[in-house]
């Protein structure tokens, strides 16, 4: 019987298996090259092809990466290479979807902002000022896109959970954020958001994890209400 796509597709996922298997047993570190193409192709009893396959779905996934002359090497594994492409869910999403993935964030976001507002270095609260002041210079919306990224990128990284940091930045879709901003600037509604973003800086100086968490929580939940109004029309 002629083997069928799916049954192709099934030997490339037991690769797969059998690669991160030996990334979580020890067998290839991080960092680490793995064996020629040939050679991991005849230890796991599978074709070439199958296996080309396999690491390109690893490649993909941020677990191995493509030197250029030098072959495939194991990544550092870190939160940050393993959740590359999680941010093509937010920017994919529509509708419910992403209202859904508005309430993660909301979740994620209060917690990393009362976490960094026991945790952030002067420095870092100095950035923070940084991108409020930027955003609050400006009316273009893709300015103040780029400052708000960054505003809660520095938040992110105060709170000293790289897995959470990198999590919140697939969340953070800057196509949908610059949906969000053009929306508030034909509403009028940067007053009400720049106001926002203030409370959130008053309780990270004022080293206030519970302020911190109301006022993550509130902005978010006011991004969460737009787009269900939104939805509504």
């Amino acid at each position: 019987m002629e083997e069928t796509a799916p049954q192709k597709g099934t030997v490339t996922q037991r690769a797969i298996e059998r690669i991160t298997a030996m990334i979580r047993e020890g067998e290839l570190e991080p960092g680490e090259r793995l064996p020629t193409e040939r050679d991991l192709a005849a230890r796991l009893g599978i074709s070439r092809s199958s296996m080309r396959e396999a690491v390109r779905a690893l490649t993909v996934l941020g677990v191995v990466e493509a030197r250029h002359g030098s072959g495939i090497y194991v990544t550092r594994l870190e939160a940050g290479d393993l959740l590359e492409t999680f941010g093509v869910v937010a920017d994919l999403s529509r509708g419910p979807g992403l209202v859904e993935l508005l309430e993660v964030r909301r979740v994620l976001e209060s917690t990393a902002t009362a976490l960094a507002a026991a945790r952030i270095t002067a420095e870092r609260l100095a950035e923070v000022e940084k991108h409020l002041d930027a955003m609050n210079a400006t009316e273009d919306p893709e300015e103040i896109l780029a400052h708000d990224l960054a505003f809660h990128r520095e938040i992110a990284a105060a709170a000293g959970n790289g897995t959470m940091a990198a999590i919140l930045e697939g969340l953070s879709s800057r196509t949908f954020r610059a949906r969000v901003w053009r929306g508030y600037q034909e509403e009028g509604a940067f007053a009400r958001t720049r106001r926002e973003h203030a409370a959130i800086h008053r309780a990270l100086a004022a080293r206030d994890p519970e302020a911190a968490r109301a006022a993550a929580a509130a902005h978010v939940g006011a991004v969460e209400e737009w787009l269900r109004a939104r939805l509504r029309e």
